[in-house]
């Protein structure tokens, strides 16, 4: 059987609605999964330092009875000129399945070419399909269910909104991506995902005005005005970005039940505001958790 990777959104389309219900009930069951991993080690190569994904991760595969290996990618010889094909087909010698965070997107795939163990994104330049795994775990625990609900993304169109584009386009879940026309998200991925979303019966939608995109919403999400790495002052990203705030004036226009998501670290008074992240509709500490049961539903998948 081929092995499959996990790099982006796609690569596991038909496995995302069980993806999601599985990560459900490891989230239920936690402390009584057995060791389904045991004797599995995952290397975890990082190019960009990490909270949640490390963390998540580590914790995720211990508690399915497996073993985690930390590799900082700048004391790898792939640093100092060893060929991506040559550490891809090396570390899949040694290792069970190869979690990756990398700076460009264009080495996840090359890893991913070459390697002949699982690959998983821990976050690249153009996505991030751990995260919106998560996302659309926490969606489906506060919601019940995709079908009729609405996401609005506000701010940056960034790695993590492409890849929300694609998990909601594939769940059946109603997007609008409301960007500056200058960050908008990938327009490949964009066209994709309305395609995926059209053939499913829901909508993705771009918009450059968060008041008429945020009614009636579902669910508001943002996430950071400058992400790492990227060299965008905090000034200019002010000055974009501004009215794509998630205040209370933008979230008295969603629904009274609408749920307030941020992928984290988060910045207060920036891309959002104290009294929202820190208020009633806030689920970003849920959202955080559920990473750890999101990697827990990949690792299975994938590692079993």
């Amino acid at each position: 059987m081929a092995k499959k990777d996990l790099i982006s959104v796609v690569d596991m389309k038909d496995e995302w609605p069980d993806l999601v219900d599985l990560a459900l009930k490891m989230k239920a069951e936690r402390g009584h999964h057995g060791d389904p991993l045991l004797d599995k080690t995952l290397a975890m190569i990082f190019e960009k330092p990490s909270t949640r994904t490390r963390i998540s991760f580590d914790v995720a595969i211990t508690e399915l009875g497996g073993h985690a290996l930390y590799i900082d990618e700048s004391k790898m010889q792939m640093d100092h000129g060893e060929t991506i094909e040559d550490t891809a087909k090396v570390m899949s010698r040694f290792v069970h399945g190869i979690m990756y965070r990398a700076k460009d997107y264009k080495t996840m795939d090359k890893f991913g070419e070459f390697s002949t163990v699982p690959v998983i994104s821990g976050l690249d330049n153009l996505e991030h399909p751990c995260q919106a795994l998560a996302d659309m775990v926490t969606i489906k625990e506060r919601k019940g269910s995709f079908r009729g609900k609405k996401l609005v993304y506000l701010g940056d169109g960034n790695n993590v909104c492409n890849s929300l584009l694609y998990a909601s386009a594939i769940l059946g879940l109603d997007m609008v991506a409301c960007c500056p026309a200058v960050r908008m998200p990938n327009a490949e991925i964009m066209l994709n995902a309305s395609r995926i979303a059209d053939a499913n019966g829901s909508r993705i939608i771009a918009s450059h005005q968060p008041e008429e995109a945020c009614v009636d919403a579902d669910v508001l999400y943002t996430d950071t005005w400058v992400s790492m790495g990227d060299d965008t002052s905090l000034d200019t990203a002010t000055k974009l970005f501004s009215k794509y705030q998630i205040n209370k004036e933008l979230l008295a226009l969603a629904k009274p039940d609408c749920i307030v998501m941020h992928c984290l670290p988060a910045y207060r008074g920036q891309e959002i505001t104290a009294e929202v992240i820190d208020g009633p509709n806030s689920v970003v500490f849920d959202q955080a958790e559920n990473r750890l049961h999101a990697q827990k539903a990949v690792l299975y998948t994938l590692l079993k």
